[in-house]
């Protein structure tokens, strides 16, 4: 196929293409001469838009099209020579005028009939709107361009030389190149997939090569001692033979390291020149999925043009890093989100003319969409020098919507209150508008930028503006992981996901309503095991815990693995559809060695984490403590919903030396006796979830935990209360208004003794 050789499309599918792309040159042509009514230069571009656009319309016999491309000719042609200025409103028309000329274009064959008949008012009305711009003042234009176009049949056949050709689309952005091939998407991921494979399998002749060198140097060693060996034999008595046989085999020798030098050496060049070879074919196969940022605005400058004017205000928007190269997967889910993100700038940051000059600012506002790639990621800015965000008008309208107290939003900080703007239905307007007021918009980008593993950072200028910063990654089909060990396998977790990496030693886990946690940014984040999440069994104890912390700062988990394996580049293969929705799993990839590893799905551990929380099933991350010469300490259970009286029983037992854990109410007493070895259990009856008396019963009906003392200490202090307790199997009733320290803790010694048995202080 040649340069230009597209006889594999249909005439109305290059109508389409160019279609497109000659309203994409109208719509970015006519907001720039709003600006500068009198530019000849994009006069004659639009006119040659307009004029190119009515030939091919001729051509595939769309003849509503020709008409309303001809009447926009004739608008240029006026303005060009002076008989009128084209001022916003005359723009607005022309750009309704674009708007129209895309539907007929996208009409397919086959209804395209229908259509006209269905908006031949709306299409009159068009013509006679843009003629009316010119026709008043204009004089008689040239009758070969005047005359009313006579429709030609439908769909003909071109002839070598017609009389208005279309323009070749090659010469379009969107044809550019020297092939033009229809690909399926699925065909490139499954390229590209392959050619990550070829990437990894040629990483492992390195490592051969490098045991190959080593070979080498171990046949050179044994090559010198065997010389060494026959030389320090030479002279004394030994036969001939013997000698003749060392010197054969030190030649032999020698012969080897040669062998296996040269054989190193080609090897290493080929695994060079196969490393080459597949990172250029995955360049390739990676840059076959790559679009210019252009690709996804087009809409953009018409959209806050539009968006402006409907609000009374003039805002230009200007856009850098067009042609920077974006990822086909990522470019498709950016153009909702920031969509929601310019209207919202408009909407609400930028002020009107009036307010600005007020504020001393110019009357127009400006805002800026940049892309580019900065540290491996893609780096979108969309910048205002509009108002900013008043922080006191937000603080009012998340305690006035009962997001908070009015105590503790007072304490809130700028980025805390900014986090509120990304929640589902939070907005800052009182009514609903066709613009804003729903909460939709700042949530659909957070969302879209989570899903894709990327972050958003918002910096607040109050009346200068707001500059949003998105960072994603640059393709959705390589990304850098941290690999972690979970019960001897490995598993991959997004970087752009993990708040951060700790190593944590034992000592610094603190426990808080029988939970485990550590400090972190001046929260406490609670623990929970890697292994407990997957089902499979914990690795043995060690000094120090090797943690990732995950979620927002509003929901965060530290993560438990058993080791951190470092940080690599993959290629992400997606798993087969037919598995479905694996829990907590993502996606696949290939180590460089060759092994499979799966990709975690953050979103959904967080889940799972959740869910292990919300039920009481949270296993400990660190082993129970044991003395040190093989005794232990005494196991007791402190079940209560107050807060105080659980912190006053854990001390007073725990300063008698018994080793104390605590539960919030009687189910999560019960998860944890289930779960854990204890001695004695202390428990009070009015809890939510499952009371002190239930729980009693549940545990003395348990075969495996009916030996386990119970004590019930309780406010109830009536002879029908206590004997409810001792009837569910209670061994100890005692209540809290009349029990001091001596009284709790002989009820403990009385059930289970002193914290350390007489047997286990010999053995001490």
């Amino acid at each position: 196929m040649s340069s230009n050789d597209f006889s594999q499309f249909s005439l109305l599918d290059l109508f389409h293409q160019e279609a497109e792309n000659q309203a994409a040159a109208l719509t970015r042509g006519l907001l720039a001469l709003e600006r500068a009514p009198a530019d000849s230069a994009r006069l004659e571009e639009l006119m040659r838009a307009a004029h190119s656009l009515k030939g091919a319309a001729r051509i595939v016999g769309l003849d509503a099209a020709v008409q309303v491309a001809h009447a926009m000719e004739d608008c240029f042609v006026a303005a060009q020579k002076g008989r009128i200025v084209l001022s916003a409103e005359a723009v607005d028309v022309l750009l309704k005028s674009v708007d129209l000329f895309g539907r007929i274009a996208q009409t397919p064959e086959q209804q395209f009939d229908i259509w006209k008949r269905e908006n031949a008012g709306e299409i009159e009305q068009a013509v006679a709107s843009v003629n009316a711009l010119s026709v008043s003042s204009a004089a008689p234009p040239p009758a070969a361009e005047t005359a009313e176009p006579v429709p030609a049949p439908k769909r003909p056949e071109p002839s070598p030389a017609p009389a208005e050709p279309v323009p070749s689309p090659a010469a379009s952005p969107k044809a550019a190149g020297d092939r033009v091939l229809r690909v399926a998407a699925e065909s490139l991921n499954r390229l590209l997939g392959l050619a990550g494979e070829a990437l990894v399998e040629s990483r492992w002749m390195t490592p051969y090569a490098a045991s190959l060198l080593r070979l080498k140097r171990q046949q050179a060693k044994l090559s010198s001692t065997l010389e060494a060996l026959r030389e320090s034999l030479t002279g004394r008595n030994l036969d001939e033979q013997t000698l003749s046989r060392l010197a054969d085999a030190q030649r032999q020798a020698a012969a080897c390291v040669r062998a296996l030098g040269d054989r190193h050496g080609e090897l290493e060049l080929s695994a060079r020149r196969s490393a080459s070879l597949a990172h250029r074919l995955y360049r390739e196969a990676l840059a076959s999925r790559m679009r210019p940022f252009a690709d996804g605005i087009q809409g953009f400058h018409r959209v806050v043009r539009d968006l402006a004017r409907s609000l009374g205000k003039e805002v230009q928007l200007r856009i850098a890093g067009e042609s920077t190269p974006v990822d086909r997967d990522v470019l498709e889910r950016l153009e909702a989100p920031l969509g929601h993100l310019l209207r919202n700038a408009v909407d609400h940051g930028m002020e009107t003319p009036q307010e600005r000059i007020r504020a001393g600012k110019p009357r127009e506002g400006s805002l800026r969409l940049e892309a580019r790639h900065a540290s491996g990621l893609l780096s979108i800015v969309i910048e205002d020098d509009g108002r900013g965000i008043d922080l006191e008008n937000l603080r009012r309208a998340v305690v006035a919507k009962k997001y908070t107290t009015a105590e503790v939003a007072q304490t809130l900080s700028e980025e805390e209150l900014v986090d509120f703007l990304f929640l589902p239905g939070f907005s800052l307007r009182d009514q609903v508008t066709e613009i804003s007021g729903r909460g939709v918009g700042l949530d659909v980008v957070q969302n879209m930028v989570k899903s894709v593993g990327g972050s958003v950072r918002v910096v607040n200028q109050p009346g200068l503006g707001v500059r949003l910063q998105i960072q994603l990654p640059l393709t959705l089909s390589v990304m850098r992981f941290l690999l972690v060990e979970v019960a001897g396998e490995p598993y991959a977790i997004p970087l752009a996901r993990l708040a951060r990496t700790l190593q944590v030693g034992r000592g610094e886990i603190e426990v808080l309503e029988g939970r485990e946690h550590v400090p972190f940014e001046g929260q406490r984040v609670g623990l929970v095991s890697a292994a407990q999440i997957f089902g499979k069994n914990r690795a043995g104890a060690s000094e120090e815990l090797a943690v990732v912390i995950l979620g927002d700062r509003a929901k965060r988990f530290g993560v438990v693995v058993d080791r951190f394996l470092g940080e690599q580049q993959l290629v992400v293969a997606p798993l087969d559809p037919r598995l479905g929705k694996i829990k907590d799993i993502n996606a696949g990839a290939l180590m460089p060695d060759g092994t499979p590893v799966l990709i975690l799905d953050v979103d959904d551990l967080v889940r799972s984490v959740e869910l292990l929380v919300s039920g009481g099933r949270l296993d400990r991350v660190q082993p129970l403590e044991t003395q040190a010469a093989g005794g232990r300490r005494k196991r007791v259970l402190v079940v209560d919903d107050s807060l105080t009286v659980r912190e006053l029983e854990r001390k007073l037992i725990g300063n008698a030396g018994y080793e104390v854990e605590v539960s919030i109410d009687g189910m999560d007493g019960w998860n944890a006796v289930r779960t854990q070895p204890f001695d004695l259990v202390v428990t009070d009856i009015d809890m939510p979830r499952l009371d002190g008396i239930e729980l009693v019963r549940l545990i003395k009906n348990d075969p495996r935990l009916k030996t386990l003392p119970v004590m019930i200490v309780s406010y109830k202090d009536r002879p029908e209360d206590r004997s409810r307790g001792l009837e569910a199997g209670a061994d100890y009733y005692l209540t809290k208004g009349s029990f001091h320290d001596e009284t709790l803790l002989n009820g403990v010694q009385d059930l289970i003794g002193e914290a350390q048995s007489p047997a286990e202080s010999q053995v001490l």
